[in-house]
């Protein structure tokens, strides 16, 4: 039976998400007839935990889903062990870039890779904490429909699932790689206000995240375009297309990937930086691996912290990082682009090693363009005021840090993506913390037998989640 990882992780109060995407396992489980590891990775406080404990506890899952409720201490002692049998170098520096003590949305992806792969699921799902699903008509409406119909189809077989094809023929042989749809509602970037209040200073920052060579009519596509989604209109009915998807189409809570892409290239493992989690979209499209976009859009919200100040200040820190990792990933997305087929090997698996020759050859680049934003991002949030000045003064306190910070996120990127094989292998062969009794694992079977052929499964030692 095939087995797939419905992943959430989360550092907030999420028990409704929680139940949600439970509905969504047992969906999956009951339309499709897969074995469903439905993986919450929670590094919320302690009583939030308990209430997410509860939750997980409370659910009636159907009997091919199994819920595994991680806290932190579980994750590293998983990642330890893996880390332990894997022999790579600097072992105390690649549990940091695993679990760093930062958010990091491209870190808790790549848990969820490892541990995929110790379950020996053949596809990851991902949701986020802070968005819901539509209903029509009394009925929810679940992404995973999508993208179990043609996940892991060749191209040419997946043409019978979908509304529409656009892709060329010589993409027929391969394989789909990649799911996903976008979202509805609020922007996945808070800057609703900053463009309320100033239109201008909205398209000097939002326009950052473009080459510094572009066009002023390249940029303002870009700004037009940028952080919406969807847009607002509500699902009305089912349209997917099988073609190369545009990154800029799809969102990290609405995703799936086949286990040929993450098993081979992590995610940008950067701390407190928006948008660290998408770099495999892009590895999909510039591959030129078939996908399919959807239409089955998730309800993006903010949470009540995003709105304190502090919550604001995080937030902008993280989103002055992104731009400053544009420095880095634009040269990185130029070079996969122009490499195109030759990223995939000849069983059209990505191929590691482009990846991090690309992250150590853009580390070099001359930060005088970063220099450039810093300095543009503190002009205009001057000028806004209130908040958005006390954010400016923290940028001109941080600017030399956070231009340290820049760089040595992408080396990091690439010394972590040449450990990644190694580290997926021993995955592979590492049991998950837990056990068919023990109180982390909620569902009809073990995770700890549960394995990928010709992979030993090591079972772990019980959970106490």
């Amino acid at each position: 039976m095939r087995r797939i990882c419905l992943t959430l992780p989360t550092n907030r109060a999420c028990a409704e998400t929680i139940s949600a995407i439970g509905e969504e396992a047992d969906y999956a489980a009951d339309r499709f007839g897969v074995e469903v590891h439905l993986l919450i990775l929670d590094s919320s406080g302690q009583q939030t935990f308990a209430e997410h404990a509860r939750v997980v506890g409370e659910g009636r899952r159907a009997p091919q889903v199994i819920v595994h409720h991680l806290d932190e201490a579980e994750q590293r002692d998983f990642l330890r062990r893996v880390i332990r049998r894997s022999g790579v170098v600097q072992p105390d520096l690649m549990l940091d870039l695993m679990l760093p003590a930062g958010v990091s949305y491209g870190a808790c992806t790549n848990r969820a890779f490892l541990i995929a792969a110790a379950l020996g699921c053949r596809s990851v799902h991902r949701r986020d904490s802070d968005s819901t699903y539509q209903v029509l008509n009394g009925e929810t409406v679940f992404p995973v429909h999508h993208e179990l119909l043609s996940l892991g189809k060749t191209a040419a077989d997946a043409v019978d699932g979908v509304s529409e094809t656009v892709l060329a023929p010589e993409h027929a042989p391969k394989p789909v790689v990649m799911v996903g749809s976008s979202f509805v509602g609020e922007l996945s970037v808070d800057i609703g206000e900053m463009a309320r209040l100033d239109p201008g200073v909205h398209h000097d920052v939002v326009s950052l995240w473009a080459p510094r060579h572009w066009s002023d009519e390249q940029k303002r596509d870009l700004v037009d375009e940028s952080f919406k989604g969807a847009g607002t209109d509500p699902f009305t009915g089912d349209h997917s297309i099988l073609t190369l998807v545009d990154p800029m189409r799809v969102d990290m809570c609405n995703i799936s990937f086949l286990d040929q892409v993450y098993e081979r290239v992590p995610l940008p493992p950067a701390t407190d930086t928006i948008g660290s989690d998408y770099f495999l979209m892009h590895l999909v499209h510039d591959g030129r691996l078939p996908g399919v976009l959807h239409n089955r859009n998730i309800v993006n919200y903010y949470t009540a912290e995003r709105r304190t100040d502090a919550g604001f200040m995080a937030y902008q820190l993280r989103l002055t990082k992104f731009f400053l990792s544009m420095l880095y990933f634009n040269r990185i997305y130029d070079r996969m682009a122009a490499a195109g087929d030759s990223l995939t090997d000849e069983n059209f698996h990505v191929r590691p090693e482009a990846v991090a020759e690309s992250a150590r050859e853009s580390a070099g680049a001359d930060r005088d363009e970063n220099v450039h934003r810093l300095d543009v991002l503190h002009r205009s949030y001057r000028k806004l005021g209130g908040r958005y000045a006390e954010f400016a003064d923290l940028l001109v306190s941080r600017g030399r840090r956070l231009l340290d910070e820049a760089q040595s996120d992408i080396e990091d990127f690439a010394l972590l993506t040449e450990a990644w094989h190694p580290l997926v292998e021993a995955s592979g062969s590492t049991g998950l913390h837990g056990s068919r009794t023990s109180a982390g694992i909620h569902g009809a079977s073990t995770s700890a037998g549960v394995h990928r052929p010709g992979r030993q499964t090591v079972p772990g030692s019980p959970s106490c989640a």
